[in-house]
């Protein structure tokens, strides 16, 4: 396994997404990505499915303290008196008393910033939290946090993938000691028909998903979320630290950057141009 290591936290870089993933599929998928290797779970309120990732947290056996946790707070519930009580309604569903990371779902226009961070500090503070951060923000959404608010936030969790350049956003996030987490790590399919990514992987051996995740994971301070139900997928999604990418590799990957954005909600900021 490769590590992102924030404020002191060693994060697993691969880690297992679980948007979209509901009901018995949701367990039955997180159950098994937890018995193939991978140790750092990704779920949100607004996925409706923290419940099925608590039982198959259960149902592994494993300590709590092996697993890297994160939930997201809903947009609908930022407001401070929500932050409090939505997440402890996540931590019941997750079976936990905590979790690693909690993350801001979408910047908000309702609801101001600050009330929602000093929340979130709340409760890191009651230990219900270990770390905070934000997804889906731009550059001027970490800025207004850091400078404005003095928040520590630990993580900005983006649409990232070889089809889509987002080198403002994390520019800026690791000369702040911020992670970026790669969601939709794959463009849900789009890389398939890539010729610079399937020559690499032939080169390799590997798939074109394997190669598109190392490219992610070996950069510094980027870690990757792929979602998968079908357990051959989430074994070869996890089969890709018995190889690395040269430098070459991973600067030909980055010329394919062609802005192409798989999640753009009509609630979603403006978004950073791409470069």
């Amino acid at each position: 396994m490769i590590f992102v290591t924030v404020r002191g936290t060693k994060v697993p870089a691969l880690g297992f997404g679980t948007w979209q993933l509901a009901g018995p599929t949701c367990e039955r998928a997180v159950r098994e990505a937890l018995a193939i290797g991978y140790r750092h779970i990704d779920t949100a309120q607004a996925y409706g499915n923290e419940r099925e990732v608590g039982r198959a947290l259960a149902e592994s056996g494993l300590a709590r303290d092996a697993i890297f946790l994160t939930t997201k707070i809903a947009p609908d519930n930022l407001a401070a008196k929500d932050v409090a009580r939505t997440l402890a309604d996540s931590l019941a569903s997750l079976g936990t008393d905590h979790v690693d990371l909690l993350l801001i779902h979408w910047p908000s226009a309702a609801v101001k910033m600050g009330e929602t961070l000093a929340a979130m500090n709340e409760a890191k503070t009651q230990g219900k939290v270990r770390h905070i951060g934000v997804s889906n923000f731009t550059v001027a959404h970490m800025r207004e946090a850091i400078d404005t608010h003095k928040a520590e936030i630990v993580c900005n969790q983006i649409e990232y993938h070889a089809l889509l350049a987002q080198s403002r956003v994390i520019d800026f996030a690791r000369a702040h000691g911020i992670m970026v987490t790669a969601y939709c790590p794959l463009a849900r399919g789009r890389i398939a028909d890539q010729k610079v990514l399937a020559a690499v992987a032939g080169r390799h051996g590997k798939s074109v998903a394997q190669v598109a995740l190392r490219w992610l994971i070996q950069q510094d301070g980027v870690a990757a979320i792929p979602k998968s139900s079908r357990r051959e997928h989430i074994a070869a999604n996890f089969a890709i630290f018995d190889f690395a990418l040269s430098a070459a590799e991973m600067a030909e990957i980055g010329t394919l950057r062609g802005g192409t954005r798989v999640v753009d909600p009509a609630f979603a900021p403006r978004w950073d141009p791409p470069g």
